[in-house]
């Protein structure tokens, strides 16, 4: 029994794990659209910071007096960190290839893009060196996680159901003392040598 579910939950792991390399091929696609359009938005603002004759901290630093330029100022530095670091995990992602992206989870964890990726993820078949791997390392992950659970779970069982009351043992020979070995008079009356009895 125990077999057959482990091996349920090695092809259950492998199923969602084979997935990865796909869809990490997806994200990637989305993040070079992210990175395009932020990568506009700082062209953009850099472009007119120079006709200012300003680098882009200087003409940051212009962008205060009122609310809505405090504001303003701190979208624009928001922005700017995200395509710095979109920008580095896009570069890293097709530097690598399918199979040295599955070691990278980290630079796919852009929150906006993970879940439009995975709003329009579609499945598919394994059938590159990458989901092989990938379908491989979450068998033997579902395999043994299931087999660590139930020797966990055996442990307890066997825990609960092992007798509370132990035989008490003698502590010269080690042999337990047995209640039956106790005779019916426990504590005799003592003869004193020489003296009779009277009826």
């Amino acid at each position: 029994m125990i077999r057959t579910l482990a091996l349920a939950a090695g092809l259950a792991g492998a199923g969602v794990t084979s997935q990865y390399p796909e869809f990490t091929q997806q994200y990637l696609q989305r993040l070079g659209g992210q990175v395009d359009a932020l990568g506009m938005v700082v062209d953009d603002f850099d472009a007119s910071a120079l006709r200012s004759g300003l680098t882009r901290n200087q003409a940051l630093e212009e962008m205060t007096g009122t609310a809505f330029l405090s504001d303003r100022q701190a979208d624009l530095r928001r922005t700017f960190r995200r395509h710095a670091v979109l920008s580095d995990d896009l570069a890293t992602l097709r530097a690598a290839g399918p199979v040295a992206r599955i070691a990278m989870p980290l630079r796919v964890s852009d929150p906006a893009t993970f879940a439009a990726t995975w709003a329009d993820f579609q499945p598919a078949m394994p059938l590159t060196v990458a989901g092989i791997l990938s379908g491989s390392v979450g068998f033997v992950l579902g395999w043994g996680a299931l087999r660590a659970l139930w020797a966990i779970l055996r442990r307890a069982i066997a825990a609960r159901v092992q007798p509370r009351h132990r035989p008490i043992r003698s502590p010269h020979r080690g042999e337990p003392v047995v209640a039956a070995a106790i005779t019916a008079n426990p504590s005799p009356v003592p003869r004193l040598a020489g003296v009779r009895r009277h009826p």
